[in-house]
């Protein structure tokens, strides 16, 4: 994937503490965890902001074994399902997560992360193009799984750093997390060109971030519509930022007023607002607005990267051709990821999707065929930049509560979660905010008295939206 050969005296990690890491000696610490693995294979890689993780995903994908990037702390019970499924031969993770898991037998440590072996009486057959698995759900922990090839990565790679013109130069801070598909693409296009990453596992909203920001000389940072709602709130234009050159925005649809907003701040300050459009499908990327375009068409989420193609579809599959006329949204390119996996066999399939996704995203384009996203065709919601599967959220919920019958739906800002049973109000609350990991303000619970279906007992979720 990397050549760090290229840059073994350049600095390729920053520390909280300060402490400056070159490739050269960033390979080591991979290429001491790989040695105890003695073939391709699977791994579950439990992942932090932290030096540890950086060091298994990268060396995990330079030594061809598939990882599955997974947050380090998911719910456990979650985690021993995945396992079930998908029979990893190892796990990778922080220490104290390793800890919970004594069953596993330990065989390699550092850096705060440990390698388990699981000691299974089988394992899965993987693709030879099989290069990376992630979750389609984000947070809640779907068995569902998006299989990238290598082939992917690099496409990708090599498009966004062409976009977003990236060099040596470049320090990048770690505003997201590792095993979400955003985060990746900062991690996967910053070594492609031999910059740096500022690691830290600091939010947007503590101090110490905009120290390390300032203190490191940031140039860039990434962020989903929420962080930039935050921002907004934190009286960022106020800010002096003198090596900051650009700021990256995906994960859902930023509310056209802050788009406009910070592209002026932009403008003004000689920086670069760089709005995109992408999916794990996608590997990460499928559309930007160009920087000098960003204010004169705030609200578009812009044009094909290069080397891959958008087109619309109305509802018997025909390609629309006028302006501002509604279709679901195609991307065609080599970032297409290779399909899904629900279960261990499915990590042996090959290319299923043949380069074309239909994103189930609804979008219109204008005169000068820049596109704009107008709504969703199926029922998923990109809270705080995590995809959560309605559907998904609700099965969480029935199997614990068997006593209340319940229904989701919602807005990119808030899922709501509506129930027949108000005794359970706190506790479903504390529930899914627990399994998803999303702050409790994510969700709000409202009571009515039946849950409306139709005459063949499926949920009428308009008339809950309606609502």
């Amino acid at each position: 994937m990397w050549n760090f050969d290229n840059f073994k005296d350049s600095v390729a990690i920053i520390t909280e503490q300060g402490e400056q890491i070159t490739y050269a000696r960033f390979d080591e610490y991979c290429k001491m965890l790989t040695s105890h693995i003695n073939k391709r294979c699977l791994v579950f890689h439990l992942c932090a902001n932290e030096i540890g993780s950086l060091v298994g995903y990268v060396d995990f994908l330079q030594a061809r074994i598939v990882p599955l990037m997974l947050r380090a702390d998911l719910d456990l019970e979650l985690l021993d399902n995945m396992i079930d499924i998908y029979l990893p031969e190892y796990l990778s993770m922080p220490n104290a997560v390793a800890e919970k898991l004594p069953h596993f037998q330990k065989v390699y440590s550092n850096l705060n992360y440990t390698l388990l072996k699981t000691n299974f009486d089988k394992s899965y057959k993987l693709s030879d193009d099989l290069a990376l698995l992630l979750t389609t759900s984000g947070s809640t922990g779907s068995p569902k799984l998006v299989r990238q090839s290598y082939k992917n990565l690099k496409a990708n790679t090599e498009s966004i750093v062409e976009f977003l013109n990236l060099n040596s130069t470049e320090r990048a801070i770690t505003s997201l997390p590792m095993n979400y598909n955003y985060g990746i693409s900062v991690i996967n296009t910053h070594f492609w060109v031999g910059a740096s990453l500022i690691l830290t596992d600091k939010s947007v909203m503590q101090r110490e971030f905009w120290q390390q920001i300032k203190e490191f000389q940031a140039t860039s940072f990434a962020g989903v519509p929420y962080t930039y709602e935050m921002l907004d709130k934190l009286r960022f234009f106020n800010m002096n930022l003198p090596n900051l050159r650009y700021m990256t925005q995906a994960g859902g649809k930023l509310l056209p007023d802050l788009h406009h907003k910070f592209a002026k701040w932009a403008k003004e300050n000689d920086k670069r607002f760089i709005v995109m459009y992408g999916a794990t499908e996608a590997t990460a990327r499928m559309g930007y607005l160009p920087a000098e375009k960003s204010l004169e068409k705030y609200g578009s989420m812009g044009i094909a990267i290069p080397n891959g193609k958008f087109s619309l579809v109305d509802t018997n599959g025909k390609i629309i051709t006028i302006p501002q006329s509604v279709g679901e949204l195609v991307y065609e390119g080599d970032n297409v990821c290779l399909g899904y996996a629900d279960c261990g066999e499915d990590l042996n399939r090959g290319d299923e999707f043949g380069g074309k996704l239909f994103t189930g995203d609804m979008a219109k384009f204008d005169d000068e065929g820049f596109y704009y996203i107008v709504g969703r065709k199926k029922r998923f919601l990109k809270i705080y930049g995590n995809r959560i599967s309605l559907d998904e959220t609700e099965c969480l919920i029935k199997a614990e509560f068997t006593d209340t019958e319940c229904a989701c739906v919602g807005t990119d800002k808030m899922m709501m979660i509506y129930t027949t049973n108000p005794a359970q109000n706190e506790n479903i609350i504390e529930f899914i905010s627990a399994k998803t990991g999303l702050n409790r303000t994510a969700f709000e619970v409202r009571n009515i008295t039946e849950i409306p279906k139709n005459a063949s007992g499926k949920t009428l979720y308009s008339e809950l939206e309606d609502i």
